[in-house]
């Protein structure tokens, strides 16, 4: 605990110290009472995800953290304390979804790494996909102001293919929630549609318009939705309107050309903290009972 706050005040000092756009309209001391703590919070979601033109049920669970990555390099620093001004502070997501078609099974994995200090779009993005067919890998890093990405699939459509784009990444709108909803960007922005929506769709990652707004939906919640204007699909996340602003359900809506809609939904089972990361011991298998995870 003492060397996670040891750290959080150095990477406070470096931040400060540089040219970096700040990120306004967070109360940090705040906010890294509830991200430094030396835990990482996971919530477990039920999922009904559309897939071949129906709906399989599944898993899926989101995984934030805060740790240090190396700006240069752009993978999670060793020795941050010995990284100097290498090293960002980020809010990094890990979203798994699972769920099986007839005979075979799916695994999806989704990384974003936010800056939480600087004012930037998400550093780093990666997503894969594993079916029984083959698997597929994508990823982006933030080169300036656009994206450098590469993608490795087992389509011949796809094959191995870099791309360039200039966009916001609509993954990264996940953790500018947890941020705080201040920092979403409303209104008409162009967007990279979701990395795993990607490999349901097997576009290649580029620039949509899209109309971002937040309702309130009662007391305790509000929703983001994200609305593409041509793309034909739409993106909603709820959220607790009161901080740490957790993430209680999700929903995406594709319409076919035919005109029928596709909803894929996840409703939140579980939330816990935990340093899931020293818990690798067969007695520890009874924390995803408490979770309520699929075996």
């Amino acid at each position: 605990m003492k060397n996670q706050i040891l750290i959080y005040l150095i990477s406070v000092l470096l931040f400060f110290s540089c040219d970096a756009e700040k990120r306004e309209g967070i109360d940090f001391d705040k906010w890294g009472s509830y991200w430094y703590n030396g835990e990482a919070e996971i919530s477990a979601f039920d999922l009904k995800q559309y897939r071949y033109g129906e709906s399989r049920e599944g898993e899926a669970v989101l995984i934030f953290v805060t740790e240090d990555l190396s700006k240069k390099k752009q993978v999670k620093l060793d020795n941050p304390q010995d990284a100097g001004r290498d090293a960002v502070k980020v809010l990094k997501l890990n979203m798994t979804k699972s769920f099986t078609t007839g005979i075979y099974p799916y695994s999806m994995m989704l990384s974003v790494f936010s800056p939480v200090y600087q004012a930037t779009s998400a550093l780093k993005l990666t997503a894969s996909s594993q079916e029984w067919c083959g698997q597929s890998f994508t990823q982006m890093n933030l080169n300036g102001n656009s994206y450098k990405g590469k993608l490795f699939s087992y389509f011949e459509e796809e094959n191995d293919n870099t791309f360039t784009v200039d966009a916001i990444a609509e993954d990264h709108l996940w953790n500018l929630i947890r941020l705080g909803p201040e920092q979403l960007p409303l209104g008409e922005h162009e967007l990279i549609p979701g990395l795993l929506e990607q490999r349901f769709s097997h576009i290649t990652p580029a620039a949509q318009n899209a109309l971002l707004r937040i309702n309130r939906l009662d007391n305790r919640y509000d929703e983001l939705e994200v609305d593409y204007i041509s793309y034909n699909r739409t993106l909603k996340i709820h959220f607790e309107r009161e901080f740490p602003y957790q993430i209680v359900a999700f929903e995406e809506i594709r319409v076919l050309e035919n005109g029928t809609e596709e909803v894929s939904r996840g409703e939140r089972k579980s939330v816990r903290q935990i340093d899931y990361w020293n818990k690798n011991k067969s007695e520890d298998t009874r924390l995803r009972k408490e979770l309520q995870l699929n075996p």
